[in-house]
């Protein structure tokens, strides 16, 4: 297999209707960004789906030793709300319906893409 050059861009898809938590989630994710543990944070989110309700990401933010009123007003805070905001619009300009999807750059574009496919010579 030949060695690839990638580079990981995360983008918050958070979709209500299908995960009610999934903004407070996000949210929580960049919070924990601004204290550099945002894919920790990630993980931890995604690990226990089930449990998004605040007393959970404060569980979450302590067991980060993150800043615990730090991290409950960044993830309140307008910045951080309108970064959600834009990755949600972003995704939907980019056509994605689902998470998570994988886009790869392709002649100057990004398109949506299987993980096989990059793996192919």
């Amino acid at each position: 297999m030949r060695e690839l050059a990638v580079e990981v861009v995360f983008r918050h898809f958070p979709v209500r209707s299908s995960h009610p938590r999934a903004w407070p989630a996000a949210c929580a994710a960049e919070a924990a960004g601004r204290q550099g543990r945002f894919w920790e944070m990630h993980d931890l989110l995604f690990g226990d789906q089930g449990r998004l309700e605040d007393p959970h990401l404060w569980r979450r933010a302590e067991r980060l030793e993150l800043d615990l009123a730090r991290f409950d007003v960044d993830r309140r805070s307008d910045e951080v709300r309108e970064r959600v905001a834009r990755d949600f619009r972003s995704g939907v300009r980019a056509g994605v319906v689902t998470t998570p999807t994988l886009f790869a750059w392709v002649n100057g574009r990004a398109e949506p893409a299987e993980l096989a496919d990059l793996a192919r010579p």
